[in-house]
C-alpha cells in the first residue's frame, strides 16, 4: 500500500467461491491496475488508490487505500458493481466498516446535448455542454452515459449502503452506456462523444437510438472518466474495430510529436473510413469487411497477429475490438513475454451475444 494514502476502508465479501471470485477480479482489472497476485493475496494499485483483497476461509477480506475522501467512495462503488457482476446469479454478501451513505455519486456530471452530426454513414457524433470539463482533459476517456426517460424529469443515481450505485427503477428508470469522450472543448465548455450507428438489422442499440434521436437541450449526466487512460509512449500499435474508433481517434490526436503510430481498424466498409490527425507519425491500414470472402470470421485477429510478429518488445499495443479476437491477441502477447505496462487490450463487444 502506498504510504500518501490516507483514507481507508475495510469491507467483506462472501462470495459462493471465494478463490474464484479473487481469480476474476485478478484477470478484469489487470487492465486498470497494477495487479500483483501471490497465493490469496491481490493487491490492486490505480491512480485513485490501492485495494488488497485476501481470501480468508469463505470470505474475502477487503481494505482500501485511498488519497481522498472521493476517491474512497468511487473504489468501493467500482468494487462493489464488479464484485456483484462477477458473482452473476450466485450469492453474494458484502458489508462495509462504515456505510455507504445514499448521496449522489461522486463523480456524477451533467450535460445537455448542443447539436448532433453525422461523422460516417454509421457513427453519429453529440457535443454535450459541461459546466465543468476539466475532469475530462488528458488522463482517462471513459464515462458512463445516463439518460433519462422522455418528458420525465431526471432522477440521478445515488448509493446502496453496499457501495453498489442505487439506480432509479420503474418510469425512473435510465438508459446506461459507456462510451469514450471523443474530444474536449475546454474554451466551449463542451464533450463530443461518437455513437456506433450498428449495421446490422434487428439488433437492439438503445444507445445508438439515443444519439440519432438526441435534440439540443435534451439532459444528460455523465458518471467518470474512468479507465482508458492515455498510453505513455514513443512507438505504439493501434487494433481496433468501429467501436474503438473514437478510442483511437482520441489518442492519436493527443499523442505529441514525434510518437510512432501504426494502426489496423477493421470497419464495413471504405465510407466508414475517418481521418486520424494527430502530431505523431501515423500510418492506418484500414480492413473492410464488405470484401472479405463468405464465411470469413477473425480476420482482424489475424492480421493482428502479423502486425504483434514484427514489433519491437518496447512498443506499446493497444487493442480493443471482439471477445474472441481480444483473446487471441492477448495469448499471442503473453506467449511473446510482452511487458503489460506495455499493453492495453480489451474486449469491447462479444459476436453472437443475444
Amino acid at each position: 500500500m502506498s504510504d500518501i494514502n490516507e483514507f481507508r476502508l475495510a469491507g467483506t465479501a462472501v462470495p459462493k467461491d471465494p478463490i474464484g471470485m479473487l481469480d476474476e477480479i485478478c484477470e478484469h482489472f489487470v487492465e486498470h491496475a497494477e495487479v500483483q497476485r501471490t497465493g490469496n493475496l491481490a493487491l490492486l494499485k490505480s491512480k485513485v488508490g490501492d485495494a488488497s483483497i485476501r481470501v480468508d476461509g469463505r470470505l474475502l477480506l477487503i481494505e482500501l487505500n485511498c488519497p481522498t475522501p472521493q476517491m474512497l467512495q468511487m473504489s468501493r462503488t467500482m468494487l462493489a458493481e464488479h464484485l456483484f457482476y462477477f458473482a452473476g446469479e450466485d450469492p453474494l454478501e458484502l458489508s462495509w466498516a462504515e456505510q455507504a451513505s445514499l448521496a449522489s455519486l461522486p463523480n456524477i456530471h451533467e450535460a445537455t446535448v448542443v447539436s448532433t452530426e453525422v461523422v460516417t454513414p454509421h457513427m453519429q457524433r453529440v457535443k454535450f455542454a459541461c459546466a465543468d470539463v476539466t475532469p475530462f482533459v488528458g488522463g482517462d476517456m471513459h464515462v458512463r452515459l445516463l439518460v433519462p426517460p422522455k418528458g420525465r424529469e431526471p432522477v440521478w443515481p445515488g448509493i446502496r449502503q453496499d457501495g453498489r450505485v442505487a439506480w432509479p427503477e420503474g418510469e425512473d428508470e435510465l438508459l446506461v452506456r459507456v462510451y469514450t469522450i471523443r474530444f474536449v472543448d475546454v474554451e466551449k465548455r463542451e464533450l463530443w462523444v461518437d455513437f456506433l450507428q450498428h449495421p446490422i438489422a434487428g439488433i437492439k442499440t438503445p444507445g445508438a437510438d439515443f444519439a440519432r434521436d438526441a435534440r439540443p437541450g435534451d439532459r444528460v449526466a455523465l458518471v467518470g472518466p474512468g479507465g482508458g487512460s492515455l498510453p505513455d509512449a514513443s512507438d505504439m500499435l493501434f487494433i481496433g474495430d468501429e467501436s474503438a474508433l473514437p478510442a483511437i481517434a482520441r489518442i492519436a490526436a493527443e499523442m505529441p510529436e514525434g510518437t510512432a503510430m501504426q494502426a489496423i481498424i477493421e470497419v464495413l466498409d471504405a465510407g466508414e473510413e475517418q481521418p486520424l490527425p494527430s502530431a505523431g507519425n501515423l500510418t492506418v491500414r484500414w480492413l473492410h469487411r464488405n470484401a472479405y470472402p463468405e464465411g470469413a470470421r477473425n480476420v482482424l485477429a489475424a492480421e493482428a497477429t502479423k502486425a504483434i510478429a514484427a514489433l519491437d518488445e518496447e512498443s506499446f499495443v493497444w487493442a480493443a475490438c471482439e471477445k474472441d479476437d481480444i483473446r487471441t491477441i492477448r495469448a499471442l502477447l503473453k506467449s511473446r513475454g510482452h511487458d503489460r505496462k506495455n499493453m492495453y487490450v480489451a474486449w469491447y463487444w462479444e459476436r453472437d451475444a443475444s
